[in-house]
């Protein structure tokens, strides 16, 4: 892991990027760029219509499949991180 996060925060709202650190999150990945770095050869499957994360393969192999509406509850927001590289 080459790049290692700057800052940290948590979400005080649901957004789109709570929602999409959210899902990298439940799969056991800091964002996006954590997941590639874990997973080269692989691109992050979305949902066309809105940009959300659609599947996403955990370290142990086994996969994450999410529905195209929001997943993240309001009393799952807070407990999302946020970082900053």
């Amino acid at each position: 892991m080459a790049f290692q996060p700057k800052s940290m925060s948590r979400p005080k709202r649901w957004n789109e990027d709570v929602e999409e650190a959210y899902r990298f999150q439940l799969a056991g990945f800091r964002d996006e760029r954590d997941y590639l770095s874990h997973n080269p050869r692989t691109t992050v499957d979305r949902w066309p219509d809105n940009g959300f994360v659609k599947k996403l393969q955990r370290k142990d192999g086994y996969y994450y499949y999410f529905n195209r509406a929001r997943e993240c509850q309001d009393k799952d927001v807070y407990k999302c991180k946020l970082y900053v590289y």
